[in-house]
């Protein structure tokens, strides 16, 4: 594992350093990402407490993510009936 360390990342205009063993690159993706969340959660809330922003922001990442997994298992569902239905035609072309 690589040795960590310290990413200086910028969220809603606070500076935060981020210990990682991850690339810093990716690290500041992620932080622009989570800014940008939390830019959208500000223009919707008409309060502007940070903490309420974030669990917001949270939330909508949550979102996405569940999202994306329950997509990712529709495809798997998907591609295995495919495959069942694939191997169902090969074995009667064999026994044919």
């Amino acid at each position: 594992m690589p040795d960590p360390h310290v990413v200086s990342v910028e969220i809603r205009g606070q500076r935060y350093p981020i210990r990682s063993t991850l690339d810093p690159q990716y690290v500041n993706g992620l932080a622009v990402y989570v800014d940008e969340k939390m830019r959208a959660a500000a223009e919707t809330t008409p309060s502007g407490d940070s903490l309420r922003l974030a669990v917001l922001a949270a939330l909508n990442i949550a979102d996405e993510l569940f999202r994306c997994q329950d997509a990712q298992h529709e495809k798997r569902g998907a591609l295995s009936e495919r495959y069942e239905a694939l191997e169902r035609l090969v074995d009667a072309a064999l026994n044919a």
